[in-house]
């Protein structure tokens, strides 16, 4: 019997020196590896060897990948400089100039970029269509489309997923699927287990924890996960060695960091929807067994000043990311998504009271007490 996934996210270490028997893998903070003749450096062309250059690959970065893999029951992973870079050497690794991908039109909005204004530079063309609408995913399938790609909880509303229904009309049209599962992390969802091919983390957010790193994730197939990696050495997107060991590191806390994540926000949840000034909160409802995310969006337009209540917020941090230990709030109009079109922006509700929280693990009725009294102060 293989094991939990609690056991699984602690015990992932690996101990690649030869003779020290290390409790923590050590960091190897080199750019290249040493050879002690000519025979010795061509054994690594004949895979006798596992290292040449860090670019190519590292023990810790390699150790990150597998440990990813490993959590969401993937056959191997890589990781790589950010969340962003893992999504485009996945893209690359399915989809050629001259291809198409169908994309669900409320993920993230550096994503969003990537795949509209970047990735047409590759020959690559995108559609995006709400993926809610089953229907309008089929329609927007042509003969040249090669992968579905979505997110298993959307960034900022929180939509869930449907994955299987997803992973079956891609089945039925011959098409890969990638699901980023970012806000969801492994602890609540694995794709793969759905039939997902590839799944994508910005490991810069809950899989290190503490916002302290910038990297990316990419697991699937062996076949694909080996075609990503080409595209990581090529165009030089690969993770620094000391990064991938913090990324470790924070991977061994988040069993129990999800666990109080989760719990605070859906105790910040239920205490907001109570709020009259807060017109929306956005967080879904059981999500999977394991709790709904650790975000929280909500949005006070009309009913509250936008620039006082990030002014009240005492010790909440405002900052443009997410999922540190510590609770803080972002801006979606003037971060994430304040690239999109205004139109794109009303499409998707991306309104001027739209707060997106990411909820720590503090004593929940502090947390709650903190934004009770900032939207109080920040009343009409």
């Amino acid at each position: 019997m293989g094991k939990k996934f609690d056991t699984k996210s602690v015990q992932s270490s690996l101990n690649h020196a030869a003779n020290i028997d290390s409790k923590v893998t050590p960091i190897y903070q080199t750019t290249a590896f040493k050879f002690t003749d000519l025979d010795d450096l061509e054994g690594f062309y004949q895979g006798k060897k596992d290292y040449l250059y860090s670019r190519v690959g590292n023990p810790n970065t390699d150790e990150l990948g597998v440990a990813v893999a490993q959590l969401e029951n993937a056959s191997d992973g890589i990781a790589t400089s950010s969340g962003l870079s893992a999504i485009l050497v996945g893209v690359l690794a399915v989809a050629k100039a001259g291809d198409h991908i169908v994309a669900a039109n409320d993920i993230y909005g550096g994503t969003y970029q990537l795949l509209a204004n970047e990735l047409t530079d590759f020959g690559i063309e995108v559609s995006f269509v709400p993926f809610d609408d089953h229907q309008a995913i089929e329609r927007n399938i042509q003969s040249n489309t090669k992968l579905l790609y979505s997110e298993s909880i959307t960034n900022p509303l929180l939509r869930v997923e449907d994955i299987k229904s997803i992973v079956q009309i891609a089945k039925q049209h011959h098409l890969y699927t990638m699901i980023d599962n970012t806000f969801a992390t492994p602890y609540l969802v694995q794709p793969i287990l759905s039939g997902v091919d590839l799944v994508v983390h910005s490991a810069t957010k809950y899989l290190a924890g503490h916002s302290d790193v910038t990297a990316g994730v990419l697991v699937g197939e062996k076949e694909l996960i080996a075609k990503a990696r080409t595209k990581v050495v090529n165009i030089g997107t690969n993770l620094s060695p000391f990064d991938a060991w913090l990324a470790v590191r924070g991977l061994k806390t988040l069993s129990v960091r999800m666990e109080r994540h989760n719990k605070n926000a859906n105790i910040l949840a239920n205490a907001l929807v109570k709020n009259n000034a807060v017109t929306k909160v956005y967080y879904p409802e059981h999500a999977t067994e394991k709790g709904s995310g650790a975000i929280v969006s909500i949005d006070i337009t009309g009913n509250c000043d936008i620039n006082a209540f990030f002014k009240a917020l005492d010790w909440v941090k405002i900052v443009p990311t997410l999922a540190g230990v510590e609770t803080s709030v972002s801006y979606p109009l003037a971060t994430s998504h304040r690239a999109l079109p205004p139109e794109k922006q009303k499409e998707l509700h991306i309104t001027e009271g739209l707060v997106r929280i990411s909820v720590g693990i503090e004593d929940a009725t502090d947390i709650i007490e903190a934004f009770e009294t900032a939207i109080e102060a920040a009343k009409y």
